[in-house]
């Protein structure tokens, strides 16, 4: 599988990353171990996780999928085959989240136990936090890299100004600077990044990884009424995309997925792929089925008739 270049940086990876959000949360451990050895089996070497995933479900205080990362890398000795991303700052079960200083250092010590690894490759701010001086967090993040702990780091959720005015803090201390960006991007989810985020993405020569690239499997064509969120975990993520422009976005991938004979996910998946500022879409599956489906979606070209066509049926004012 082809790499890309990870921002302004010596890093490359594969132009997909796989979402670790699902282990231990759809995913029990028996299943995660055999999913990410299809994984590896397959050529996916690029994981992204958090160090709260996923304190939301029942009986979960977080850590939970690193501990089961952590243990596949301990029996199938593949760590240093991985690009391992995972973040701090989010909430965590008992309620401590944030990127002071003294608590970046606890949690990422308690990431790299998890993990059972000596470094993690991307470490990320999770989400913003306005009440510690981004000064504050910027020097503990260089040092964590200084120190080996971590090669790169990265932002997920915070607003493009605060971007720019952390690097800036740190460009001119001679400290590390955000290499990549975590946005909420896919065919529906487009307004926000190409608006706000990508005039700082090109400026300050950030990595792309769009989560949600599949819109929490609406754009898989799954979803297209009510009743088909019944019995589905993500629910309350999708409902908000059954609306008038979200089906018009299904009917024009239907309508390319049909003309490739490929799946709509596939089509989805290929759409970003195939934007030139986009490193790599985060994507979750749960099955071989998808995994599978997944792979086929990250050789495809899609012409530029086609990519003009799911731009215009997906225009987010008219």
């Amino acid at each position: 599988m082809k790499t890309k270049l990870f921002g302004n940086t010596d890093l490359t990876v594969p132009p997909i990353c796989f979402g670790g959000n699902v282990f231990g949360w759809t995913l029990d451990e028996k299943d995660s171990f055999k999913l990410l050895d299809e994984l590896y089996d397959k050529g996916l070497r690029f994981i992204d996780t958090a160090n709260n995933y996923s304190r939301w479900a029942p009986g979960h205080v977080g850590g939970e999928s690193e501990t089961i990362l952590g243990k596949w890398f301990k029996q199938s000795k593949k760590r240093n085959d991985i690009v391992l991303a995972t973040k701090v700052g989010g909430r965590m079960g008992d309620g401590t989240k944030g990127l002071a200083p003294d608590y970046i250092r606890s949690s990422v010590e308690a990431s790299l136990r998890r993990l059972q690894t000596d470094h993690i490759d991307l470490y990320q701010s999770h989400y913003d936090d306005l009440e510690t001086p981004q000064e504050e967090t910027m020097s503990v993040f260089n040092e964590l890299i200084l120190e080996g702990k971590v090669r790169f780091i990265g932002a997920s959720n915070l607003e493009p100004n605060r971007i720019v005015s952390a690097n800036q803090i740190s460009t001119e201390r001679g400290w590390a600077t955000y290499k990549s960006v975590q946005p909420l991007y896919n065919l529906y989810d487009r307004q926000k990044f190409e608006e706000e985020y990508l005039p700082v993405v090109l400026e300050e020569k950030l990595a792309v990884m769009s989560y949600f690239a599949l819109a929490s499997g609406f754009l898989t064509g799954k979803y297209r009424t009510e009743a088909d969120l019944e019995n589905s975990k993500r629910k309350d993520m999708v409902k908000g995309y059954l609306n008038e422009r979200g089906l018009r976005i299904l009917n024009a991938l239907e309508k390319v997925a049909e003309n490739r004979h490929v799946s709509l996910a596939q089509i989805a998946t290929a759409w970003q792929i195939n934007k030139p500022e986009i490193t790599t879409p985060i994507i979750s599956v749960t099955s071989s089925v998808q995994l599978n489906d997944l792979i086929d979606g990250c050789s495809l070209k899609l012409s530029k008739e086609e990519m003009e066509f799911l731009d215009r049926e997906s225009v987010y004012s008219i």
